[in-house]
């Protein structure tokens, strides 16, 4: 009798499932990414997680995951360099409900308690990661808030910031803008990033607990300075689009 396949786990569902070169052949290809080699990515290219620790996440072999990552990106060099269409749909997997307590594993450790970090200003998300004056620290157990504090930065910017989260345990971070060279710092670090969220901090990590966080991972920064009327998060420091 063969054995079951076991569901792998899947925490974030893509934002877009569906992706179509500019100038389409008159017989395109279209190339199946399945739900859970996208997972395989963007647990270890994305977010940075070891492939132990993605492995742990999706509740699968550290063999099987080699393979759902070697598939995707030997599936995404295909689309990138062919122009072909690409799908994301299908596959074996189980989506989770419990984003905040398998979703963001302390890399390497595999805890289920986590720590959210927001930059903030005035009750809301704060717009520039390197002119950050204060983080709202939120201490996470099993999926819910136990406490919550406001942390001041001391002046320190841009790559100090990713040592002064690291330093903090901080998992997390949910910002406005952001620039690349802050991106390399948090991935080094190991801390999981969600740039381009804005509104009311507590909302914004409420959302993120439940998986509905509304977010732009292509959002940046190219600027350390900025013109009278201009903050990060507003046109020119970064959109994304797809169909």
């Amino acid at each position: 009798m063969a054995r079951p396949n076991k569901s792998r786990f899947v925490c974030r569902m893509p934002g877009c499932q569906k992706f179509y070169p500019e100038q389409q052949n008159t017989d395109p290809i279209t190339i199946l990414l399945s739900i859970e080699e996208y997972e395989a990515l963007r647990l270890i290219d994305y977010a940075g997680n070891s492939q132990q620790a993605a492995a742990d996440q999706m509740n699968v072999s550290r063999a099987t995951i080699q393979a759902l990552y070697a598939e995707a990106r030997k599936k995404l060099a295909r689309f990138l360099v062919e122009g072909t269409r690409l799908h994301i749909q299908g596959g074996n997997y189980e989506l989770c409900q419990q984003h905040a307590a398998c979703g963001n594993i302390k890399k390497g450790k595999g805890e289920s308690n986590m720590k959210i970090a927001v930059t903030y200003e005035n009750g809301e998300v704060f717009q520039h990661f390197g002119h950050t004056e204060q983080f709202k620290v939120y201490e996470v157990e099993n999926g819910k808030i136990i406490s919550s504090e406001i942390v001041d930065t001391n002046g320190q910017g841009h790559g100090a910031l990713a040592g002064f989260l690291f330093n903090g345990n901080i998992s997390v971070l949910i910002c406005g803008g952001i620039g690349g060279g802050a991106r390399n710092a948090l991935a080094e670090a190991g801390i999981e990033l969600y740039p381009g969220a804005s509104g009311d901090a507590d909302a914004q990590v409420a959302s993120f607990l439940q998986g509905k966080l509304q977010y732009d991972p292509n959002t940046m920064c190219n600027h350390h300075s900025h013109e009278e009327g201009h903050t990060c998060g507003d046109h020119g420091c970064g959109s994304h689009s797809c169909h």
